[in-house]
């Protein structure tokens, strides 16, 4: 029974002209939506800055994105990405790379308040 209903809805996919995926299930496949959504994440404490916004009409999608990098410069992508021509991006950099003449530790961050919790050993 399973092999006829198999068969039947492969038949009826090719007669209807549907795709069909290696295993012979039609794809169904529904109108572009479109969309748009940004978000932006400054963390001086963390020294984290970041951001990213994108706009579609359901066929093409046009977006920018920027990070600060660990040099100093602000790397910035702006991009357009469709089926047909694929991902196309602009990358451009404002500032100049800083690099230190000396090394040092690496940059930790104290806390900013001390627990009140001591433990007691025996």
């Amino acid at each position: 029974q399973q092999v006829a209903a198999l068969v039947v809805a492969v038949t009826a996919s090719l007669a209807l002209g549907l795709p069909t995926d290696p295993y012979g299930q039609p794809v169904y496949k529904s109108e572009p939506i479109p969309y748009n959504y940004a978000y932006g994440v400054k963390d001086d404490y963390a020294g984290t800055d970041f951001g990213h916004n994108e706009n579609s009409d359901g066929s093409t999608a046009k977006g920018s994105y920027n990070v600060a990098l660990p040099d100093g410069r602000i790397q910035t992508v702006n991009y357009v990405a469709d089926h047909y021509n694929g991902y196309q991006a602009q990358v451009s950099y404002k500032g100049e790379a800083q690099y230190p003449h000396q090394y040092g530790p690496a940059v930790t961050f104290k806390p900013q308040y001390q627990p009140s919790y001591q433990p007691s050993y025996p």
